[in-house]
């Protein structure tokens, strides 16, 4: 794909958002959406987290909070009632998908987004609350679906509350897979013309160094402001001591007003950066020395 078309299919995935189905039987086509509990009652005061649960057809995927250089994040804008709150939409480990063929960060798999929610503390026991968002998305396989709808969810008002054991558990997974900073690595980035060079080494003995070449080929490095391109090669070399050597493109296009001071960058290793596989994606962000 040449850099003319690559800039037209970003432009048309921006303008397909746009036009987002509401309310309608194709709303959902490709990914159905709900909104989940991890708790059981809304207790007066006290947080508690919500998911926006994602189960993809066969076939189709839906985007990261970044999406790298086609696609459109999954969002939710809440509408509340008075004295509510909520944080911000956290989304899990990021996975490489297909758009076609161009390579970008979404979920192939069934995922769940969540939410930390604070209720007023003035919430009378006994009463029921429904909260509602309206979620906007983009599910691809072979065709983009962008859609929209609003979800809610109700629950009573009780003094104390229990887990729910399904939501719970898939929640814990997706927490225990997000993205951590480490002392056990060091990192540092230089960047020439397009060329943008990362060297990774482990600092720690907590550090666990890929075992072999092979191993270290299935890292995969995402972009968290697309100063890097999601698509073009992602080149590493392992070295003898445990280091990494990783080179990245730049991307045509940055939607920053300048370049950035520091490489925002998750490395994703499904064998695990610590000792006894722990840690999958590792989140750096080492100031840039331009040359």
């Amino acid at each position: 794909m040449t850099n003319g078309s690559s800039h037209r299919w970003v432009l048309l995935v921006v303008l397909l958002s746009s036009f987002v189905l509401r309310h309608s039987a194709l709303a959902q086509q490709g990914v159905k959406l709900q909104l989940v509990s991890e708790q059981s009652a809304i207790v007066p005061g006290k947080p508690f987290t919500v998911g926006l649960w994602l189960e993809h057809d066969r076939g189709y995927h839906t985007y990261w909070r970044f999406p790298g250089i086609v696609g459109v994040p999954t969002q939710i804008q809440w509408h509340l009632p008075r004295g509510w709150k909520a944080g911000e939409l956290i989304y899990p480990e990021p996975e490489r998908t297909l758009m076609f063929k161009i390579k970008a960060q979404g979920f192939d798999r069934d995922v769940m987004l969540r939410t930390e929610i604070t209720p007023p503390a003035n919430l009378k026991v006994g009463d029921s609350v429904t909260l509602t968002g309206t979620a906007a998305w983009m599910a691809c396989s072979n065709t983009c679906h962008p859609g929209s709808m609003d979800l809610s969810l109700t629950l009573p008002v009780a003094e104390t509350a229990e887990l729910n054991a399904k939501w719970h558990k898939l929640l814990d997974v997706e927490r225990a897979r997000a993205e951590q900073t480490s002392d056990a690595w060091t990192s540092s980035v230089s960047e020439k013309g397009d060329t943008i060079t990362l060297v990774l080494k482990p600092a720690t003995a907590e550090a666990r160094p890929s075992k072999n070449q092979r191993e270290a080929d299935h890292i995969i490095a995402f972009t968290e402001d697309g100063w890097f391109d999601s698509d073009k090669p992602q080149n590493i070399l392992r070295h003898d001591d445990g280091s990494l050597t990783i080179t990245l493109i730049k991307a045509d296009t940055y939607i920053g007003n300048k370049p950035p001071k520091t490489l925002r960058v998750i490395l994703r290793n499904d064998d695990g950066w610590l000792q006894g596989g722990g840690l999958r994606c590792l989140e750096i962000a080492p100031r840039i020395e331009r040359q």
